[in-house]
């Protein structure tokens, strides 16, 4: 089994210090099932490249108990040479503090995305190359597929021969090499379809570890939970109901949330949202937020407008009065807010003559999604304050990257303003769930490295009355893609 992970961060070889492996010389690693080698193919300060070359040995196996003694199928199989769990234990054992996102040497390099690039060898498509971008393709991965060796159709005798069912991929995307690991981690199993060992609670625990932070969200999850524990119903139960009590808490606010929300969850979340407007209403933010919003959008001349995390729908009720946005579309992870929207907006009542102007999608912003390409503008309102830090980065690619709207409108707390409340407390944030608020120094710096990575411009606009010291409370960046 053979995975390379290669990197054109300069310096590349820096990549020997994330996985913990020196550049300059090959390893071998033991291992119950067979003998695991590291080596660098190439190791350059454009390039470097490394390999995880596993050695399974069935025979072995088979003498050790791992097998069914006796069969000659123990010993003529292509099972060692097919990246399977195998490798997600090999990944474990001898990348372990690289996909814990732990680095000695380089912390800060651990956590910063990586231009990189990964081949699998011989990986099982159960399911064929639709399902396994449907995998990868969520999460930011470029994917490229070849096949492997061709099998003969009908015996050795018949003469033709059919497409294998395994395939070389590889993968490029910017990410934490530590992310990149664990899909690796989780989905080589999943597309194998089988484990060699027992599955049992531990594995539960492992995928919760492992895929907390992107499973979760990720369209296939239900998918990818009951094949990584080989259909247990009872297994499958336990994890997908704590994937979505973790996904609760991924997007909040006028992002909604990640998944259903309980009874008490939801209670929590409208005292949250409550206190942020009384916080806000003197000066009535929220209606100068939409209109600011708006505005914005008709000056881009828009006619195909995304709502992305429109929670409640909140803008979409503000921009349907204007005849000139033809196709009006909100995007949430939270089922619970989009079936609030559909209330509040009537959509059951639009005039017959509007059949499919406004749509109501179930998704979530830091994956994927082919259904946002193709439109105008694309409008972020008070969103990116509800996500994770490390997620960020995987927003930014499925907006500016693959979505590409010509216009993308997003709007964010000014912390600076936030000493003018009465009824915060100083250093608090105004929402229980925001992960963080920035001044406009560090809006201006994120949204001018967007700009200038995904080939647009940017103009910034407060939203509310500006103070001389603190300015606005709100703080709006309008970006426009270069033609």
């Amino acid at each position: 089994m053979l995975l390379t992970i290669a990197t054109t961060h300069r310096p590349a070889t820096d990549l020997g210090f994330l996985l913990h492996k020196n550049p300059a010389r090959a390893q071998a690693f033991d291992l119950p099932f067979g003998k695991v080698h590291v080596l660098y193919p190439e190791a350059t300060e454009a390039r470097c490249e490394a390999a995880l070359l596993l050695d399974v040995d069935p025979v072995g196996l088979v003498r050790g108990g791992g097998g069914r003694r006796g069969l000659l199928a123990d010993y003529v199989t292509d099972r060692p040479y097919v990246a399977s769990s195998f490798m997600s234990v090999a990944i474990a054992r001898v990348f372990g503090s690289a996909l814990g996102g732990r680095s000695k040497e380089r912390p800060e390099l651990a956590a910063t995305p990586l231009p990189l690039e990964a081949t699998v060898s011989a990986l099982p498509c159960r399911g064929g190359e639709a399902m396994v971008r449907r995998l990868f393709e969520p999460l930011g991965y470029a994917v490229r597929m070849c096949d492997g060796a061709a099998a003969p159709a009908g015996g050795q005798d018949a003469g033709q021969t059919e497409p294998s069912r395994y395939r070389n991929l590889a993968l490029e995307a910017r990410l934490p090499l530590a992310e990149l690991l664990t899909h690796l981690y989780v989905l080589i199993p999943v597309l194998d379809n089988d484990k060699h060992y027992w599955v049992g609670d531990a594995e539960v625990e492992k995928l919760v570890a492992r895929g907390g932070d992107w499973l979760a969200a990720h369209p296939e999850r239900d998918f990818i939970t009951r094949r990584y524990l080989k259909r247990r119903p009872t297994l499958t139960a336990e994890a997908l109901r704590r994937l979505g009590d973790e996904a609760d808490t991924e997007e909040g606010g006028d992002a909604g949330s990640s998944g259903e929300e309980s009874g008490e969850d939801s209670k929590q979340g409208t005292i949250a949202k409550d206190r942020e407007q009384a916080l806000e209403h003197p000066v009535r933010l929220n209606d100068q937020r939409m209109a600011a919003v708006v505005g914005a959008l008709r000056d881009a001349d828009a006619a195909r407008v995304l709502d992305l995390g429109c929670g409640e729908g909140r803008l979409i009720k503000a921009l349907l009065p204007v005849r000139q946005f033809q196709r009006i579309v909100g995007v949430d992870a939270s089922v619970r807010s989009l079936e609030i929207a559909a209330r509040r907006l009537k959509l059951a009542r639009l005039p017959t003559a509007e059949p499919g102007r406004v749509e109501l999608l179930h998704g979530a912003l830091t994956y994927r999604d082919r259904r946002l390409q193709g439109y105008d503008a694309a409008a972020v309102v008070e969103v990116i304050e509800h996500l994770p830090p490390h997620r960020l980065r995987a927003f930014e690619q499925v907006l500016f990257r693959f979505a590409q709207p010509k216009t993308v409108v997003v709007t964010t707390p000014n912390r600076e303003y936030n000493v003018l409340f009465p009824g915060l407390e100083a250093g608090r944030l105004r929402h229980p769930d925001h992960r963080f608020e920035w001044t406009r120094a560090e809006f201006a710096h994120w949204a001018g490295r967007v700009a200038e990575a995904w080939g647009y411009t940017v103009a910034f606009h407060d939203v509310g009355a500006a103070h001389a010291e603190h300015g606005a409370p709100t703080q709006m960046a309008v970006f426009q893609r270069c033609a």
